[in-house]
């Protein structure tokens, strides 16, 4: 199964985009990486990695493996989870980088789960809701679940197991979409199938 850990760091990152990606969208991705690394600050992975290891990831995936070059997905996927797990509002995302990257942040992300509530519930209920995402939000929802599924074993057997059939039920169908990701996921089921008895 192939991997993308190899950028590591932002700059490990912009380096390799500068010779993938065309000067305007290298720079537009750039500046939203930057901005995603300020407002996550020191957060960490569940790994205990820097959390803008998951971004890197993330956008390694798209370009280097799926060959995404469009701007307003590239810049969605390094600002989509700054919504869902820090204090910026969507229109921050708007004003910066634009509606059409506001809007594809907002597809993916997560809704807050009211006080009380059923956590898992209220994120299959977003789960679901990507089937009627645009092509291009579900391309940043799949980049995105690549990165988290790629070092599974890195986790708590539980959340293995919850994961793993999270993404069975509601990624590998939304992968279908796209011949890349659903490649790249047919394979990654079988490599964790143990997982699935």
């Amino acid at each position: 199964m192939r991997t993308f850990t190899s950028w590591k760091t932002a700059q490990g990152a912009e380096s390799a985009l500068a010779d993938l990606l065309a000067q305007e969208t290298f720079h537009e991705v750039r500046r939203a990486l930057t901005f995603a690394a300020e407002q996550h600050g020191d957060q960490l992975r569940p790994t205990g990695d820097p959390y803008v290891a998951h971004l890197v990831e993330a956008l390694e995936t798209a370009v280097t493996g799926a060959g995404i070059v469009d701007r307003d997905v590239l810049v969605a996927l390094a600002l989509h989870d700054v919504v869902e797990d820090t204090p910026c509002p969507i229109s921050a995302i708007a004003e910066r980088f634009g509606e059409r990257v506001a809007e594809l942040v907002g597809w993916v992300t997560k809704p807050q789960t009211p006080t009380g509530g059923d956590k898992r519930a209220v994120k299959r209920a977003y789960l679901r809701s990507l089937v009627s995402a645009p092509d291009e939000a579900v391309l940043v929802k799949l980049a995105d679940r690549v990165s988290n599924v790629q070092e599974l074993h890195r986790m708590p057997e539980d959340f293995q197991r919850r994961y793993h059939r999270e993404t069975v039920d509601f990624i590998l169908p939304l992968a279908q979409r796209e011949p890349w990701f659903a490649d790249w996921f047919a394979t990654w089921r079988q490599t964790w199938r143990e997982l699935e008895a």
